[in-house]
C-alpha cells in the first residue's frame, strides 16, 4: 500500500503545481532564521537541519533570508552576494532536492526593523522615520540606490538558481524593508515609490519583475504580504486587500501568503500561542487570496495539527501550509502524516522558545526537541549504546522523563521513581493555566515513549535511599526539582502556617475555585517567568482587583520580547495593575487589608489597600535531599533540571536529553 493512500490526510499528501515546479507534497517549511550559519557558511547543524526535514517529509522548504546584497551582508546569512559560497549554496540545494523537496531561498531585507537591543546602523529604508521598537532610523533609499539593490536582488535569485534553488521566497511582511515600502506608515516619500498602492508596491513589483526576467518562467517566486499588521495609520486588512489585488494585477507569482504584525507593539501578532484562538488568520487568509484565485496559496499562523493543516486545505483557504515551529519540533512530521504515524509526532507547544534561542542565544534550540541540527534528528530511534546500564531517575517532572525515555532508547534499563501518579511536575500545573495547555504535549509524549520503550515506572513515591540501593543502579540521575524560597518580609509564623502562600500554591487553590471575589489580590513577583503571568491572569479570573509588585522597572524580564508584549497586551486588557521598582517592606498593616510597599530607589512609600489575598514569586532553590545520602553510599549520580539550578523548559529538556545520551 502507498504511502499517500495510507494517510488520513490525502490533500496534504498530494503533489501541487506552483508554475513550473511539481511539488510532492503540500507541505511547506516556513523561513526560520537557525544562526546555524557562521561567517556565510552552512555549519553541519545547518546541512543536517535542512536535510531532515526534507528527509522527513516536507515537500517545500523555505530557507532562512540570504545575504544577496551589499547592504545587508548579516554574518548568520548565507553568502549569495556573488560566487565565492556557490558550492556551498549547491551543497544546501542538493540536500533538498535529493530528498525530493524543493528549496526556495528567502530575499528579505530589515529595513529599519530591528527587534535585538540596540539599534541598527546600517539600516536603509523608505523614510526617515523611527522604527517602531528599535527607533531606528534608516537611510532613505534613493532612487538609483533601489534599481541597484533590484538588480542585486535579481542576480542573487539566478545565483542561487545555478546553485540549484528551484525559487525565491520575497518576505514583504513582519515590518521588513518590502513591508515599511507597502506602508503608508512607514513610507512618506513623494516620489515614485510612495504616495498610493501603486507607488508604495512598486519596488515589489519591479523585483518581481527583475528575478523573473532573470531566471525565467520555470523559476518559482512566492511572496509573503502583509496582514493587518497592528500598527495605526498602517496596514489594516482593507489596505492588504487593496495591496493584494495590485499585486496579482501586476506581478507573475507562483504563490502567495500573508504575515500578521510589525516591528511595533504587534510584534506578538507574528507568533501567536495558547493565549488565543488556533490558528487565527485562516478565515483572512481566505478573503485576502480571493482578489485572485488560481494563485496559490498558502495557510500560516498557529497550525500544529495535520488535521488542521487537510482542513485548510479541503475548506478553500489555501493550496499548501506553511508549518514553521512545528517542524521544528518533529522534522518528520510531514512522513508521519504520510504513513499513518501521526501519533507519534512530537507537537509544538508555540511557546516561542526558539524565537528567544535565535534572538537572544546563540542558535536554534526548542523546548520539546533537544535534538535540533543533529544528523539524525529525523530517526525514530536513537543509536544503540554498546554498554548497557541500570539507570534509576529520581523526579517524574519533564527533565527526568526526558532523561528516562532518551536512556532507555539507547537500551540501558531504567527506573523512575515519581512522588505523584501524575507525570510532568511543576510543568503539569502550568499546563492548566491560562495559555499553558500545549505544554502537557511534552510530558504526554515523554510518558508514553518511555512507556513504550520499558521504562519502570514506580508512582506515588518518594525515593529512598534504600529503595535505590535495592536497584544496584550503575548512574542516579535526580531531577527533583526546586522549591521557592520564602521572602524575607513574609514573617516565619505566616510562612509555617501557609497563610502567604506561593505562586504555585495559590494556583492550585485557585483552580478548584469558580466565580470573581471582591477584593484585591497582590502578587509580588520577583520571578518574571512565563508561569508567574498565566498565574495573574487566573488571579484576574477570579479576585476583582490584581496588582503585581516588582522591584525590578518592568516584568516579564526572563521572557521573549514577543511575549512579554503578548503578557502586557493581556493582563493590560484584563485591568491588572502594576507596580514597578517597589517591594514589600512588612507584613504589619496585612491585619488593616493592606500592603506597605517601599520604592527600591528611594524608599518612598505606598499603601496598598483592600488585599484579601497575598502570593509570592521567587527565586527557587534546587531540592537535594538524596544528595548526602547518595555520595555516602558511593554511588554516581548526576543533578538534571531544576535539581541542578532552576532554569527553564528548554534547560529542563535538553539537560535531561543531553546527560541520558551521554550515559
Amino acid at each position: 500500500m502507498s504511502a499517500k493512500t495510507q494517510s488520513a490526510y490525502p490533500t496534504l499528501n498530494s503533489p501541487l503545481k506552483l508554475g513550473g515546479i511539481e511539488v510532492r507534497n503540500r507541505l511547506a517549511h516556513a523561513s526560520i532564521v537557525t544562526k546555524f550559519i557562521r561567517d556565510h557558511l552552512p555549519t553541519d547543524a545547518y546541512l543536517n537541519y535542512v536535510e531532515t526535514r526534507s528527509r522527513g517529509g516536507t515537500g517545500l522548504f523555505i530557507t532562512e533570508p540570504l545575504a544577496m546584497t551589499a547592504e545587508n551582508r548579516v554574518g548568520h546569512r548565507l553568502r549569495v552576494w556573488d560566487d565565492q559560497n556557490l558550492d556551498s549554496l549547491k551543497q544546501v540545494a542538493e540536500l533538498a532536492e535529493k530528498h525530493d523537496t524543493r528549496i526556495f531561498g528567502q530575499v528579505q531585507d530589515p529595513g529599519r526593523g530591528r527587534h535585538e537591543v540596540g539599534r541598527n546602523n546600517g539600516a536603509v529604508g523608505a523614510s526617515a522615520l523611527p522604527d517602531d521598537l528599535s527607533w531606528t532610523v534608516a537611510r532613505v533609499l534613493s532612487p538609483a540606490d533601489i534599481e541597484r539593490m533590484v538588480e542585486a536582488w535579481a542576480e542573487g535569485a539566478y545565483r542561487i538558481q545555478r546553485a540549484g534553488f528551484t525559487g525565491v521566497e520575497i518576505s514583504a511582511g513582519h515590518g521588513h524593508l518590502f513591508h515599511q515600502f507597502l506602508s503608508p506608515w512607514s513610507n512618506q516619500r513623494e516620489d515614485q515609490y510612495g504616495g498610493d498602492v501603486a507607488g508604495r508596491a512598486r519596488l515589489l513589483i519591479e523585483l518581481i519583475a527583475a528575478i523573473r526576467s532573470r531566471c525565467g518562467a520555470a523559476f518559482g517566486i512566492g511572496a509573503k504580504l502583509p496582514g493587518d499588521d497592528g500598527v495605526a495609520n498602517s496596514i489594516d486588512l482593507d489596505e492588504a486587500a487593496r495591496i493584494t489585488s495590485h499585486v496579482a494585477e501586476h506581478a507573475s507569482i507562483d504563490y502567495w501568503t500573508w504575515a500578521w504584525g510589525a516591528h511595533a507593539n504587534s510584534l506578538w501578532r507574528h507568533l501567536p500561542d495558547a493565549h488565543g484562538e488556533r490558528h487565527p488568520y485562516l478565515d483572512k487568509i481566505r478573503e485576502l487570496r480571493r482578489a485572485s484565485p488560481g494563485i496559490a496559496a498558502g495557510a500560516l499562523g498557529y497550525i500544529t495539527d495535520p488535521n488542521e493543516c487537510e482542513k485548510a486545505l479541503t475548506d478553500g483557504t489555501a493550496d499548501l501550509v506553511f508549518l514553521g515551529r512545528p517542524l521544528i519540533t518533529d522534522p518528520a512530521f510531514g512522513r508521519k502524516t504520510a504513513t499513518g504515524q501521526e501519533a507519534t509526532i512530537r507537537y509544538c507547544v508555540s511557546c516561542n522558545t526558539c524565537w528567544r534561542a535565535i534572538i537572544e542565544g546563540g542558535q536554534l534550540q526548542c523546548d520539546n526537541n533537544p535534538r535540533v541540527g543533529e544528523a539524525t534528528e529525523d530517526a525514530d530511534a536513537l543509536a544503540p549504546t554498546s554498554s548497557h546500564k541500570r539507570v534509576v531517575v529520581v523526579g517524574g517532572g519533564i527533565a527526568g522523563l526526558e532523561a528516562a525515555h532518551t536512556a532507555a532508547a539507547r537500551g540501558h534499563t531504567v527506573t523512575l521513581f515519581s512522588m505523584s501518579d501524575e507525570f510532568g511536575g511543576k510543568t503539569r500545573l502550568h499546563a492548566e493555566l491560562p495559555g499553558g495547555e500545549n505544554l502537557s504535549s511534552i510530558y504526554d509524549y515523554q510518558f508514553l515513549t518511555a512507556k513504550r520503550l520499558g521504562v519502570t515506572f514506580e508512582a506515588n513515591t518518594r525515593a529512598s535511599i534504600a529503595d535505590i540501593r535495592a536497584l544496584n543502579p550503575d548512574v542516579v540521575l535526580l531531577a527533583t526539582g526546586a522549591t521557592m524560597t520564602t521572602p524575607l518580609w513574609v514573617p516565619e509564623e505566616y510562612a509555617s502556617e501557609g497563610l502567604v502562600p506561593d505562586v504555585r500554591e495559590i494556583a492550585v487553590e485557585l483552580l478548584g475555585r469558580s466565580g470573581k471575589e471582591p477584593g484585591r489580590a497582590l502578587l509580588v513577583d520577583r520571578d518574571h517567568t512565563e508561569m508567574t503571568y498565566a498565574v495573574a491572569q487566573l488571579m484576574a479570573d477570579r479576585f476583582e482587583h490584581v496588582t503585581i509588585v516588582t522591584p525590578r522597572e518592568r516584568i516579564a524580564s526572563d521572557v521573549s520580547l514577543i511575549n512579554r508584549q503578548g503578557i502586557y497586551h493581556r493582563l493590560m486588557h484584563l485591568g491588572v495593575e502594576i507596580v514597578t521598582n517597589a517591594e514589600p517592606h512588612n507584613l504589619d498593616a496585612l491585619d488593616e487589608d493592606a500592603v506597605d510597599v517601599v520604592n527600591v530607589w528611594n524608599q518612598a512609600p505606598q499603601r496598598i489597600d483592600d488585599v484579601i489575598a497575598l502570593t509570592y514569586a521567587t527565586a527557587r532553590a534546587p531540592n537535594h535531599r538524596l544528595v548526602p545520602e547518595l555520595e555516602q553510599a558511593g554511588i554516581a549520580y548526576e543533578l538534571i533540571g531544576d535539581c541542578r539550578a532552576p532554569r527553564s523548559v528548554l534547560a529542563a529538556t535538553s539537560e535531561g536529553y543531553h546527560a541520558a545520551l551521554a550515559l
